[in-house]
């Protein structure tokens, strides 16, 4: 069984579904209240509801871009079907929205349901900018991969803060994995390196390396982290295995320009969206996935360290949607 498929076949638990409605509902709350009183009154689904449903996809930080398709979606199907009631809009506007999103079929899936079974560990380079809750999602997702029996490495290659050095030494004491570092203000390429032979020599199933959140211009940040790919591939030739970017969904549109940026210096193969909790912007989820065709993994819906789940666009949806 591959390092993912565990994952894939241990659905969420009675308790993590409870953590994600309750995770979403501040979003959903705003958004169906919203909409009730944008339909009263009216019994079809005409322009002005339209119109009205419109800017509440954008306010729920939607984005624009994304909105426009699940109106014009929408718009087709009102006029295919003739006539639409309000009654029906919830289970259309759902259906529309899990329909956008299944047109994302780009990522790296493939490369993780072979994760596991290659004989060398899986590398993940977690990125993003200071503050997303980019370490505490590292030290998450090795709790996860801990409890499934995995053998996990972590690699303190921030080493521009020392907060995040020591709080991912702190996380690796909870979890109960190895942490490697060489505390601030040392090189992150060579402690990724070294991240890396440690998990080889000790056979670990996944490695995960933290990187800087913000150096002071883009391309250094480029340099940087092509620079820390390069020392792992010393090792392991095709590592990292997974590029992770981390937003922090409570910032809404600013979570999709940072994630913007980072595509453009580093390849990015998926993302984890956290702090969906505190926020009425959980939208973003589904704007970010369908703008930038990039694969949401995992949405962090509270402060346990159970709070981290692997993002599935039905459940997501189902959950949204649910009253």
């Amino acid at each position: 069984m591959g390092l993912f498929d565990f994952f894939k076949k241990d659905k969420e638990t009675p308790a993590q579904q409870a953590s994600l409605d309750a995770g979403l509902e501040k979003t959903k709350t705003n958004f169906f209240e919203q909409l009730s009183k944008a339909v009263v009154g009216k019994s079809t689904v005409d322009e002005s509801v339209l119109d009205d449903l419109e800017t509440l996809l954008v306010h729920a930080d939607v984005g624009i871009d994304t909105t426009v398709k699940v109106i014009d979606r929408i718009e087709a199907r009102v006029a295919r079907d003739k006539y639409v009631s309000t009654g029906e809009l919830d289970r259309i506007l759902r259906e529309e929205i899990v329909a956008l999103l299944e047109d994302n079929k780009s990522g790296s899936t493939a490369v993780l349901d072979s994760a596991g079974s290659t004989g060398q560990p899986f590398v993940i380079m977690v990125v993003g900018v200071n503050g997303v809750g980019k370490t505490t999602t590292i030290g998450k997702l090795a709790h996860r991969f801990h409890s499934a029996g995995k053998k996990v490495v972590l690699g303190a290659a921030d080493t521009f803060r020392a907060a995040a050095v020591d709080q991912l030494i702190i996380w690796g004491q909870r979890v109960g994995v190895p942490v490697v570092s060489h505390g601030m203000n040392t090189d992150p390429a060579s402690v990724a390196f070294d991240a890396v032979k440690t998990g080889v020599e000790m056979g670990a199933d996944v490695i995960i390396i933290d990187t800087a959140g913000r150096l002071h211009n883009k391309v250094n940040l480029m340099n940087e982290l092509s620079k820390i790919k390069r020392v792992m591939q010393k090792m392991i030739p095709d590592a990292p295995h997974e590029v992770l970017l981390v937003l922090d969904g409570s910032t809404g549109q600013n979570a999709f320009l940072q994630a913007k940026e980072f595509t453009k210096a580093t390849e990015v193969t998926a993302l984890a969206i956290t702090k969906l909790d505190g926020t009425a912007r959980g939208g973003v989820v589904i704007g970010i996935s369908d703008q930038l065709s990039i694969p949401v993994r995992y949405i962090g819906v509270g402060e346990k360290m159970t709070d981290l789940q692997l993002f599935d666009r039905h459940t997501f949806v189902n959950s949204l949607f649910k009253k």
